[in-house]
């Protein structure tokens, strides 16, 4: 509701009218003396929802879980100094993930900038600090300038490769009258024939060579709304799918071609060896998730990325094309349409056979936890958003197991952070209050931002948490045992979880074994209501085979010479 009263038009007025033209609807945040001007402004035009979150760094995860959940631009609000601080970590994850993302933070007022007297939240060089975490930090230098600024902000933002942006306004600029600017860029008409990206012929002629072709879908398929045209072309070659964490669900992982995020495993890695041509389509390559480079690919490699300096950046390429990928992809289809392309049965057949195969290796690793993946996808709807923090159920089984059928219902930790995950399922929950949103989380990392939960629960979003709790961290115990023998500083004493819950309005439940989880995950997804099922891990029982980490892990940490 707009609020009707006769004020100056100022700095804040003028971030706020700018975040209104872009589509923001929602912003993230703490109310602090250093935004306080930002968030008035906000409740005046009053079309934005404000979230108040109870930290900085939650804050961020929220819009950035809101942000990857609806393809929209992330806001979050926060203070200065120490809150632009304790965000910064956070924001080190959205830029990891390439999530767009507005970062607005106060700074001390213009005059004391730099002078170190110790005005209240002063930081020594937040500019700096800001800097480090995102894709780009930049300062208000001129109330007058303040559409622009934030305009430009926005855009950067957005821009591929897309990540977070910090904005710093002094606190005095806040509060400055300024014209109400009317701001328009000029944009140029560009017909629908000359609108499509011209594709070398030699890369046609490449993928048309190919008897053997893979193709390796990272994010940059989503952020480009680009899934409808990989599948597409993997069709029409016969091409095997491999996909990225973050390229979950840019193909449905029910599809016969699609193998999946298995690229690490052995028998995947074979398959690769022997692949005469590997089309990668905006994939970072992760060292995680290639064995630190170790995952080999064929000499033939065309590479689609928005980014140019993705192109080379792992792993070497013959051809690269640079742009937007949906763009890409349509007009690569629209040349092979002009010839005869037949997908080979025989590779196909090869191509559905790895695909049971690394599965059918996983769940014989799962032990117990095999009817906690099957129960999680018969009863959860296809377009469940599924949030995975950093602990072993997620790396081992969520992330790979748990099918994914639609983009953007997959959300994983990319910088490998812990305890963000609950704050980025409040965002996508709030970005999505129509879907289901389920949180894997293992207790070391949730009591990161376990105070969160009353942010769920004060917007009544009806999110379900699962908790593995293991009284420890789980992966790191495993991780250490195969390399010393021993373990240090894992073992954590564990809240009584269910109490702590209920304390923060939520339903919530311990359960021991598989059925008990299958009936409490069908109340909680009927109640639509914040809630929480507790595993109990020692009562469930351990997997048929501990998780040491990823491959390697153990082996990296041994001494050695270097």
């Amino acid at each position: 509701m707009k609020i009707q009263e006769e004020i100056e038009f100022t700095t804040a007025d003028a971030i706020v009218k700018e975040l209104v033209q872009a589509g923001v609807e929602a912003a993230f945040g703490i109310v602090s003396i250093h935004n306080m001007p930002i968030y008035d402004a906000i409740l005046r035009e009053g079309s934005i929802k404000l979230i108040c979150s109870r930290g900085e760094s939650g804050a961020v995860n929220m819009a950035d879980g809101y942000a990857r959940a609806t393809g929209k631009l992330g806001v979050v609000i926060t203070s200065t100094g120490t809150g632009a601080g304790n965000a910064a970590g956070s924001l080190v994850e959205a830029w990891a993930a390439g999530v767009p993302l507005l970062h607005l933070t106060g700074e001390v007022a213009s005059s004391y900038l730099g002078t170190g007297k110790g005005y209240i939240h002063e930081c020594k060089d937040q500019l700096s600090m800001m800097s480090g975490a995102c894709k780009n930090a930049v300062r208000l230098r001129n109330p007058d300038q303040t559409a622009a600024v934030v305009r430009k902000a926005i855009q950067e933002a957005l821009t591929a490769p897309t990540g977070p942006v910090t904005l710093e306004i002094p606190i005095d600029y806040q509060s400055v009258i300024i014209e109400d600017l009317s701001l328009e860029g000029l944009r140029t008409s560009t017909s629908e024939t000359n609108s499509m990206p011209i594709i070398p012929e030699l890369a046609v002629q490449k993928m048309l060579g190919a008897s053997r072709p893979v193709i390796w879908a990272g994010g940059g398929v989503i952020s480009a709304n680009a899934s409808q045209e990989l599948q597409k072309l993997a069709e029409i070659l016969g091409a095997a799918v491999i996909t990225s964490q973050s390229g979950k669900g840019s193909i449905p992982e029910n599809h016969e071609q699609c193998i999946g995020h298995f690229a690490a495993y052995e028998t995947t890695k074979e398959f690769l060896r022997n692949a005469d041509i590997l089309i990668s389509v905006g994939v970072r390559f992760r060292g995680n998730e290639t064995s630190n480079w170790k995952v080999p690919v064929p000499q033939e490699h065309i590479a689609i990325d928005a980014d140019w300096q993705a192109i080379n950046r792992n792993y070497k390429a013959t051809l690269g094309l640079v742009g937007d990928a949906k763009d890409m992809l349509a007009a690569i289809i629209q040349k092979l349409e002009e010839h005869s392309v037949h997908a080979e049965p025989s590779y196909l057949q090869e191509v559905l056979s790895l695909r049971n195969e690394v599965r059918t290796q996983l769940r014989e690793t799962l032990g117990p936890y095999e009817q906690f993946v099957d129960g999680m996808r018969e009863i959860l709807p296809n377009d469940t958003i599924l949030v995975r923090d950093v602990t072993v159920q997620a790396n081992v089984w969520g992330s790979r197991l748990f099918e994914i059928y639609e983009p953007r219902t997959s959300i994983h930790a990319s910088g490998g952070g812990i305890g963000q995950g609950l704050p980025t399922a409040i965002g996508a929950q709030m970005g999505c209050q129509d879907k289901t949103v389920v949180l894997m989380a293992g207790d070391g990392g949730f009591m990161v931002n376990v105070g969160e939960m009353v942010t769920a629960a004060e917007e009544n979003l009806p999110v379900i948490i699962v908790l593995f709790d293991d009284s420890g961290y789980g992966v790191l115990r495993n991780i250490q045992t195969a390399a010393y023998g021993r373990q240090v500083a894992v073992d954590l004493l564990s809240p009584d979880f269910v109490k702590l819950a209920e304390s923060m309005h939520f339903d919530a439940v311990r359960i021991g074994s598989g059925d008990e989880f299958i009936s409490e995950l069908k109340k909680a997804k009927e109640r639509r209501k914040p809630s929480m099922i507790v595993v109990d891990m020692e009562a469930v029982g351990p997997m048929a085979k501990p998780f040491g980490g990823p491959p390697g892990a153990a082996e990296a940490f041994k001494p050695k010479k270097l």
